[in-house]
């Protein structure tokens, strides 16, 4: 595999990251997941500049543009031949002495990127699954996409350890966000979900799902709303860049509306997949062989 560690490109045995480094001593550093199907990147920019956003809402420089940083992350894909998963890129603070304070203004962030495999999680979409609600008992800005992850770490190990496949965080008896996705209910036809600030990361596929949404003339309340309200909807599901439009049928072990994927759920997927590279490829592959144009 062909790493990317300041601006080389570089085998795995070549890689080497210092225990110095504060991304390992403090979490001081931010990080984005980028898709890629069929090969293609799919809204790299919305996530780079959300990295940049996060880089300077924790007050440290990024030395790249977001055109740099997608030509980075192309190379990556390209290098590694990367059909389906996605891209890790991370942006540390830097390599320094272990001191709390910021390190001197000429100390250079550390930044590296990876590629993953990461097929499609077909049976989860297709199904649904379980949430575990969890107390959210993690830092209160949760906009930042940052390495400090050990809250949403411990949430995640709570939920596995009962038979879900994420955690549905709760604070103040408000439902917030997965501990590594955003919610959405639907009650009534009308789309329910947090409003993006603070006390939750702006998802980029929570984003793609609002515009959907929208060009659907599906009502959207972004609004909190309480656990109980959460047990009450007719759907419910959790979005992320790897899990996409996951249907939910329990939280805590009770049936959400029919206990099956519902039919707005089913709508919103539909028109997800279609924006996917791949999908869009197959199917136009597809068309092209009815009419008898296949190359």
């Amino acid at each position: 595999m062909i790493y990317f560690k300041n601006g080389e490109f570089l085998e795995e045995q070549q890689m080497n990251l210092s225990v110095n480094d504060r991304g390992y001593a403090f979490g001081d550093g931010v990080y984005e997941v980028i898709k890629v199907y069929d090969g293609v990147l799919y809204t790299a920019q919305e996530h780079l500049e959300r990295l940049i956003e996060s880089a300077e809402k924790i007050r440290m420089p990024l030395p790249y543009t977001i055109e740099q940083l997608t030509n980075i992350a192309q190379k990556l894909l390209t290098e590694n031949q990367l059909s389906v998963g996605h891209i890790y890129l991370q942006v540390t603070r830097g390599v320094a002495p272990r001191a709390h304070q910021f390190p001197e203004s000429d100390i250079p962030p550390v930044i590296i990127g990876y590629t993953v495999v990461n097929p499609r999680p077909v049976e989860h979409l297709k199904m649904g699954t379980a949430m575990k609600s969890v107390e959210d008992m993690r830092w209160l800005r949760c906009d930042i996409k940052s390495l400090n992850l050990l809250g949403n770490v411990l949430a995640k190990q709570e939920a596995i350890e009962h038979s879900c496949q994420e955690a549905l965080f709760v604070r103040d008896g408000l439902v917030r966000e997965g501990s590594a996705s955003n919610v959405f209910g639907i009650k009534d036809g009308i789309l329910h979900t947090h409003p993006a600030n603070n006390f939750i990361l702006n998802g980029i596929t929570r984003r793609v799902v609002l515009q959907i949404a929208k060009d659907l003339a599906i009502p959207v309340v972004e609004k909190e709303f309480t656990l109980a309200e959460a047990l009450a909807m007719d759907e419910f599901f959790f979005t992320s860049t790897n899990a996409e439009i996951t249907p939910v049928i329990t939280i805590d072990g009770k049936q959400i509306g029919e206990g099956v994927p519902g039919p707005l759920t089913r709508k919103l997927q539909s028109a997800f997949d279609g924006q996917i590279p791949m999908l869009v490829s197959a199917g136009n592959a597809k068309e092209r062989e009815s009419n008898g144009t296949a190359s």
